[in-house]
């Protein structure tokens, strides 16, 4: 048995625990990170980092297949061929890589890795099982970064024919037939990189529409571009079993099956809390509670990322990671993001920041509303994508920007300047004053807070 003692023990090495654990080793804080997992977690591993390598490949695949826009163009493309195994090789050595940086990271920061699944036997002690060898960890502060892992559908459990988000990014062979079950932005994002790379795919969703969490005029677009890429897209439909190469689909029209060969389900994330029952901790629904400062029901014992809620996003989890290791240090610090900017990476992709017109109303708020159209961009028809535009959403009296939504080809770019205008307090004059440069999507910004202001120029 080793025995381990430290000042503060992470558990989970996903973007949120690593960049916590970090932190703390950059303030001089003793720390011990474990995790079963290679270093990233999720995101680096098998979400954020390789869905984005194959979305990038896709995208090359189908330029040189034939996109219309090139054929607009005068340009000619030829008929490329795939080898997908080759494509998550290449996408494997970029997640490598980044795992080697991450732990050279923590070595640099003095921070002791242990691998291995941790057991709570109290607030302050875990027991971990690292390569056959017992270890017991005792910590004067610990934290909770245990992640998510995908939900599970009656009769569609993971494996064979039947993908999670993970199983999908390590196919190597393009499957003919695709059903995606789940409308929101992990099927999506895959089900349109796989019908880039010549798969027939179809979209299941129990909404009235994809992307539910997003209002209906920045989803238009991405619809309009699953129909142009030939994705069939079922809403107000449910998934049931799968077997003999089908998925049954119950719609308002009755039942009818999907021939498939695999089935991809992306319906949602659950919180990883197994490991916590001897806690007892305080729980909001499924996910652990916590404060202002992360801290949970038990004193000196935090939680960050998914395991505490929405919205997960490696992002949200790197901040409250970077904040509670500020804590332990003895920093005065406290949770107060103004917005959590999140991106889509659909086609076209999707960004919002702060709050949309609708929940503008909600929360009470009088707004005022600007648009500026891609269609009207010099920038978005030069690179023959002018799908998408740029609203601000602004208190009507003092102009302060409340959010700004976008959807247009790689507007994700765009989501730090939105999320730095917010947590600055800028009003819309700050932005139609500053000096965009020109030609570039950017410029959609200071359009469309111009409109705001009835002030457009090029509209």
């Amino acid at each position: 048995m080793t025995e381990i003692t430290t000042r503060l023990l992470v558990l989970g090495a996903g973007p949120g625990g690593y960049v916590c654990a970090i932190r703390a080793g950059q303030l001089g804080i003793d720390t011990v990170i474990v995790d079963r997992g290679r270093l990233g977690g999720t995101c680096l591993n098998v979400g954020c980092i390789p869905s984005k390598a194959l979305i990038h490949a896709a995208d090359e695949f189908f330029r040189m297949g034939g996109d219309p826009h090139l054929a607009e163009m005068g340009l000619t493309a030829g008929a490329p061929s795939l080898d997908l195994a080759r494509t998550v090789a290449w996408k494997d050595g970029i997640v490598s890589r980044l795992n080697g940086g991450v732990g050279g990271l923590l070595r640099k920061a003095k921070v002791r890795h242990v691998a291995g699944t941790a057991r709570f036997r109290d607030g302050k002690t875990v027991e971990v099982e690292s390569d056959g060898v017992p270890v017991t960890i005792k910590a004067e502060r610990v934290v909770i970064a245990t992640g998510s892992a995908p939900v599970e559908l009656p009769g569609l459990a993971f494996g064979g024919p039947v993908l999670s988000s993970a199983d999908a990014l390590s196919l190597t062979e393009r499957p003919e037939r695709l059903a995606v079950v789940g409308g929101g932005y992990i099927g999506l994002e895959i089900g349109t990189a796989f019908a880039k790379l010549g798969t027939k795919v179809t979209v299941v969703e129990a909404a009235a529409r994809i992307l539910p969490q997003y209002d209906a005029e920045l989803t238009a677009p991405v619809a309009a571009r699953l129909k142009a890429l030939g994705v069939t897209v079922l809403t107000s439909a449910r998934a049931g079993g799968y077997d003999a190469g089908a998925l049954t689909v119950t719609t308002g029209e009755g039942e009818e099956r999907l021939p498939a060969d695999k089935v991809l389900v992306t319906v949602g994330r659950r919180p990883v809390t197994e490991a916590l029952s001897p806690l007892s901790l305080d729980m909001a629904g499924p996910f652990v509670a916590i404060d202002d400062t992360c801290e949970t029901s038990m004193r000196g014992v935090y939680a960050i990322g998914d395991v505490t809620g929405e919205p997960m996003l490696a992002h949200r989890a790197m901040a409250q990671g970077e904040m509670v290791a500020e804590l332990v240090a003895g920093h005065r610090r406290k949770w107060s993001a103004r917005c959590i900017p999140a991106v889509c990476f659909t086609d076209p992709e999707i960004v919002s920041a702060g709050l949309s017109p609708a929940e503008a109303e909600a929360n009470g708020e009088a707004a005022i509303v600007g648009v500026f159209p891609y269609k009207a961009s010099g920038r978005a028809m030069s690179v023959g994508r002018d799908d998408g535009f740029v609203r601000v959403v602004a208190r009507a009296d003092d102009h302060v920007l409340l959010g700004i939504q976008a959807v247009g080809a790689g507007v994700s770019e765009l989501s730090s300047a939105f999320a730095l205008a917010i947590e600055m307090g800028a009003r819309v004059e700050d932005i139609s004053g500053t000096i965009h440069a020109h030609p570039t999507m950017g410029e959609a910004f200071q359009e469309a807070s111009l409109a705001a202001l009835g002030m457009a120029v090029h509209i």
